[in-house]
């Protein structure tokens, strides 16, 4: 009988060369990132890439460290700008070794990854309430924007 195997065994073959590709020796900076930075970060910044430097012929066999490219949203650009040095204490820290020695950001959309928005829920009379108190307003346009604006005001977060 086959032993059972743990998921992240079978993760990391699948998925190392292409971590490996963008120069990551494996794929736990994405599973620790919410370690490193704080899970309030994490949710706006991603590691994409780690840069090593092209090795000389005659230094020696000393490792030099890397930059890390980091995609995050360009609200929270200046905060991980200024946490930069932290981050990259923190990051050295969890590997042992001074790995990284400089961050370069790149604006980009991180939020969700692409997924959809989770949906709410509105309960059906708040929404009658929103539609009584827009009712009297005369501008289709302004009236229809309000009606928005109500909706996402009394929407519920769905639970996690």
């Amino acid at each position: 009988m086959a032993r059972v195997k743990p998921l992240a065994e079978l993760i990391e073959s699948c998925i190392g060369p292409a971590f490996a590709a963008q120069g990551f020796a494996s794929t736990d900076i994405l599973a620790a990132w919410p370690e490193i930075v704080g899970e309030r970060l994490a949710r706006y910044c991603r590691p994409s890439k780690l840069e090593w430097p092209k090795r000389r012929r005659k230094e020696a066999d000393a490792p030099e460290s890397g930059t890390l490219v980091v995609r995050v949203e360009g609200v929270f650009a200046i905060e991980l700008q200024h946490l930069a040095p932290v981050v990259i204490q923190r990051i050295n820290a969890h590997y042992g070794w001074a790995c990284v020695s400089r961050l370069v950001l790149q604006q980009d959309r991180v939020g969700r990854g692409g997924r959809p928005a989770p949906r709410t829920g509105i309960d059906p009379s708040r929404a009658v309430e929103v539609k009584r108190a827009v009712a009297a307003i005369e501008d289709d346009g302004l009236r229809a924007a309000l009606d928005r604006l109500g909706i996402a005001a009394v929407a519920t977060r769905p639970e996690r």
